[in-house]
């Protein structure tokens, strides 16, 4: 990773650069694709203004931190940095998860529902009305009955909101 320190209001010390050099080369631990990190360091009266740019991948990541003392802004400019960063690996992991996934989706075996039971019933023409008694006389949740009157196969069922629907086939 190449370092950029630029100075404005002030003169950079060998402590300073060095201390800054450190900090910023933890990432390094982190990411290591960082091409360049350009820090400016700047005094304004009593006001300490450290600001990095980091360039990743094309990338840009940047924060920056004004407190009374100079390493003080840049230990807290530090700070911003790894959390954007760490940000910044949890979306390329969670981006990688969803590509092998879209990629290699997991093989699906389809199951058909196996028949376990059977029952066979002698269907007696009923209306409607008495269908409806019968099922609930059943506490069943569907009747299955031949209509009186147009002869088919109805079913007759419960409905979500407590009413009762009623199936017949079209003509």
């Amino acid at each position: 990773m190449n370092i950029i320190i630029n100075c404005r209001h002030m003169d950079l010390t060998n402590t300073l650069k060095k201390y800054t050099e450190e900090k910023l080369g933890k990432f390094e631990k982190y990411i290591g694709n960082i091409t360049e990190a350009i820090v400016t360091l700047s005094v304004e009266k009593y006001r300490h203004k450290a600001e990095v740019l980091l360039k990743v991948n094309g990338l840009l990541i940047q924060a920056e931190s004004i407190t009374g003392e100079m390493y003080s802004s840049i230990d807290e400019v530090v700070d911003k940095l790894d959390r954007q960063i760490k940000k910044y690996k949890e979306k390329i992991a969670s981006h990688r998860k969803v590509k092998k996934e879209a990629e290699a989706p997991a093989p699906k075996e389809k199951t058909v529902p196996l028949i376990i039971k059977k029952k066979a019933f002698d269907i007696k023409p009923m209306a409607v009305e008495e269908a409806a008694m019968q099922m609930d006389l059943l506490d069943k949740s569907f009747f299955v009955f031949t209509n009186a009157s147009s002869g088919n196969i109805n079913v007759l069922y419960k409905r979500n909101d407590g009413n009762l629907g009623l199936i017949e086939p079209a003509k």
